[in-house]
């Protein structure tokens, strides 16, 4: 995964999303304790984090910043700032070297972090969805590819909804419900 495909999330968030801003933002987004608005804020947070780490290549911990979304934000604004932070983890991973490693529990490559980055795009995007009474799931083909960076002992079946199952968002036929799950970033190659 890389750069390209983080673009494309990100995309897809603002493609999905963005007609539904005048909604009421404040509901709970789908099976999350967050609030819509509040999901969309840690997107943002999450995207500029794992852009810090690439670009300051930690070995031991996460960059001691958060970002701070001003809770007077319009569920535009929100949005204008997810993008933002995907565009800079965009950038970083454009210009990564493919042996730079930086810690995620672990040291990450920059594939990890690009698959990172959809991953909390998609997945958020559909709590959102969830919340605003919005049809969508993830795309398949970006559904896959995190599945083979993120999760290489799923089961077989349709990405999206073995996608939804792994991280606890979705049943799938002759499995139990994920309750605790946790994805595979960090490699030690």
């Amino acid at each position: 995964m890389n750069h390209q495909d983080v673009d494309a999330a990100v995309a897809e968030m603002l493609r999905i999303l963005s007609p539904h801003t005048a909604a009421d933002w404040t509901v709970p987004a789908g099976p999350l304790e967050w609030t819509c608005w509040q999901t969309a804020a840690h997107i943002g947070h999450d995207l500029l984090a794992y852009a810090g780490q690439l670009a300051a290549q930690p070995a031991d911990a996460y960059l001691p910043f958060d970002l701070n979304v001003r809770p007077t934000a319009s569920p535009v604004e929100v949005l204008q700032a997810a993008t933002a932070c995907g565009r800079l983890l965009s950038s970083a991973l454009a210009v990564a070297d493919p042996t730079l490693r930086a810690w995620h529990w672990g040291p990450c490559d920059p594939e990890g972090f690009a698959a990172m980055g959809v991953a909390e795009t998609l997945l958020h995007t559909h709590d959102i969805t969830q919340g605003l009474s919005v049809d969508w799931l993830p795309p398949a083909p970006l559904s896959a590819a995190v599945l083979n960076r993120l999760f290489p002992a799923a089961p077989p079946g349709d990405p999206t909804q073995v996608l939804l199952w792994c991280t606890g968002r979705g049943g799938l036929d002759g499995l139990p419900r994920q309750t605790s799950w946790r994805w595979e970033a960090a490699r030690s190659d």
